[in-house]
């Protein structure tokens, strides 16, 4: 009952500095095993043969997809201020101006929306924009080429492999006050 008094405090920038890293270094070390897992799937007719060095589509789409959450659980203009600053933590790791990653984090939210509509459940967009991004259609079996869509059995694996790639906000915010 009286949790906040003894939540941990973190500020927005120190948040923001560990999401940044985190993300950047859970990509960095887990796509190539992603890739892996994507080219020996057994619905596949021919293995896509996705390089384990082609993680940027992947890396733009674990940033849309964690960003997305952030508005759906801060508020106070402190959803605001906290994907500012990761926007300059991953501008500046990634060597990217902050307005070009803006927009192309914005292009894959909006690409991610378009494919995964009517269902609003984020962790399923990633999963169907990793197929679409990574042209996976073509390596499927003539049905599911026709239909354009990615085989269910397929995408359920997907999903598991792309939870691992979700930030944990829910449990950050119930150990963690954030403070500006």
């Amino acid at each position: 009952m009286l949790s906040f008094l003894t939540k941990k405090k973190i500020s927005e920038e120190k948040l923001a500095e560990c999401f940044a890293a985190g993300i950047l270094q859970l990509v960095d070390s887990g796509f190539p095993e992603v890739a892996e897992l994507i080219n020996e799937d057994p619905e596949f007719e021919t293995s896509p043969n996705i390089s384990s060095n082609s993680a940027d589509k992947f890396l733009l789409i674990v940033i849309a997809g964690n960003m997305a959450f952030v508005p759906k659980l801060f508020n106070n203009y402190q959803d605001v201020r906290l994907m500012e600053a990761v926007y300059n933590k991953l501008a500046s790791s990634l060597n990217i101006d902050k307005e070009k990653l803006k927009q192309l984090v914005a292009s894959y939210q909006s690409f991610m929306n378009r494919i995964n509509m009517p269902s609003k459940n984020i962790h399923y967009a990633m999963s169907k924009a990793v197929f679409y991004k990574y042209e996976l259609n073509q390596y499927q079996d003539a049905y599911f080429q026709k239909m354009k869509s990615p085989n269910p059995l397929f995408l359920k694996r997907l999903d598991d492999i792309v939870e691992h790639f979700i930030w944990d906000w829910e449990d950050l915010r119930s150990k963690y006050k954030i403070v500006e």
